[in-house]
């Protein structure tokens, strides 16, 4: 009987502790999200290798998916189901700009100053309202080099909003926009390649033709890219960095 009740005793302080358990949620597009076989496929979103700087004291959940706006992760249920998930002490990370900006899809594109600035404002007072710290971040930088070798911006008014509504709204924030173009211009025209996927027909084979994709990012570029978030979010002082390696 002892045994059983010592049993039973483990098995609720287990419950209880996975119960106490803070999560980090994701929510982002392409550049953050997880690839399928990862294993075979050289890309990689930067979400995707967090894990392996964080400690198994926080789960992580990434619903980060390709091809998303602040707009549309809303108007397809995704936020719902992190919404319905969060409770107090989880965190937040909030990272929309690139598919906001497509004026062909009136699905994904939202002006900069107000329907995007407005998103991002719901996303941290309903993470808020749940007990949940929001973090802001500005889109990763596009590898986008001019004929001179000046690393030229693509993302416009995107970036700046996200700061403005950081700094109104006081919410914890990193610029990846600015770190990623310091990693861009520091490696260089010909080195950064490494850091996305570029491939001549015939050198990867999980790639019929030649590949020379300038948003997304290689294994190196991902890993790369979160070491430089994990660093920013560490110097927050959010309570995140308790998780942090």
């Amino acid at each position: 009987m002892k045994k059983i009740l010592l049993i039973l005793s483990v098995v609720i302080s287990t419950i209880v502790l996975a119960q106490k358990k803070p999560t980090l949620f994701l929510i982002g597009d392409s550049t953050m999200a997880n690839k399928d076989n990862p294993d075979k496929n050289p890309e990689h979103g930067w979400g995707q290798v967090l894990g392996q700087f964080m400690t198994t004291g926080i789960e992580i959940q990434n619903h980060a998916m390709n091809g998303r706006s602040s707009k549309s992760f809303r108007t397809e249920g995704r936020w719902d189901k992190v919404e319905k998930q969060l409770k107090k002490g989880d965190f937040v990370i909030i990272q929309f700009g690139h598919n906001d900006q497509k004026l062909k899809d009136s699905t994904k594109f939202t002006n900069p100053y107000t329907q995007y600035r407005a998103n991002l404002e719901r996303y941290v007072n309903e993470a808020r309202a749940k007990g949940a710290t929001p973090i802001l971040m500005t889109s990763i930088t596009r590898r986008n080099f001019n004929e001179n070798g000046v690393l030229i911006d693509t993302h416009k008014e995107y970036p700046l909003v996200v700061r403005m509504v950081a700094n109104d709204m006081k919410v914890p924030f990193v610029d990846m926009q600015l770190l990623t173009e310091q990693m861009e211009i520091s490696a260089g025209p010909e080195k950064s390649k490494l850091l996305h996927l570029h491939f001549k027909a015939g050198e990867n084979a999980y790639y019929d033709k030649h590949k020379a994709d300038d948003t997304h990012l290689s294994k190196l570029g991902a890993e790369t890219v979160a070491k430089l978030a994990v660093k920013s979010l560490k110097d927050l002082k959010t309570g995140l960095e308790k998780y942090i390696k």
